[in-house]
């Protein structure tokens, strides 16, 4: 197997983008039309609050978790612009939607570069059981079972019968 180089992978356009990790190309699941409906609704319930949350809402944005993985999450949101083509520094949040052919234990090690990135949330949303999750350092991977994802400082919250219609 001929590993990639980083500098290769950043130049190159991928049709659905895949992520780098260690000189291999990782491909992400999407296209099926639940993960387009949930990916539509959320970036929808978050455009039009940017303004006055304050937030910078960007799709399949690729982010250098360290030095040597890109991955891209669905959505992330900043609080200020980072400044950069691909961006080092964490975001706010990034928000992961499941697509049938996910499989627990990849998507957890997504979370997992997230959070050591420095991510403060990170929720995943499952359009098939129309449940949610939120992760983050201090409490790991949870359900949530009030029905509006939050977060704080700055507190933004997202009820899930907005997304899940």
């Amino acid at each position: 197997m001929t590993l990639l180089s980083i500098d290769d992978y950043l130049s190159t356009s991928y049709r659905p983008d895949c992520e780098y990790v260690e000189g291999e190309l990782v491909e992400r699941n999407a296209g099926t039309w639940n993960h387009g409906q949930t990916l539509a609704a959320v970036m929808t319930y978050l455009h039009v609050r940017r303004k006055p949350w304050n937030i910078h809402v960007l799709p399949i944005l690729r982010i250098r978790v360290r030095a040597t993985c890109i991955r891209v999450p669905d959505v992330c949101v900043y609080l200020d612009d980072p400044g950069e083509r691909v961006p080092t520094k964490p975001p706010f949040l990034c928000i992961e939607i499941l697509s049938p052919e996910d499989r627990m234990s990849r998507v957890e090690e997504r979370i997992d570069d997230f959070l050591a990135m420095g991510v403060p949330y990170v929720w995943l949303l499952d359009p098939a059981t129309r449940r949610a999750f939120t992760a983050t350092a201090a409490e790991g991977l949870r359900e949530v079972k009030s029905g509006i994802l939050k977060t704080e400082n700055p507190a933004l919250e997202m009820p899930l019968s907005e997304i899940f219609e």
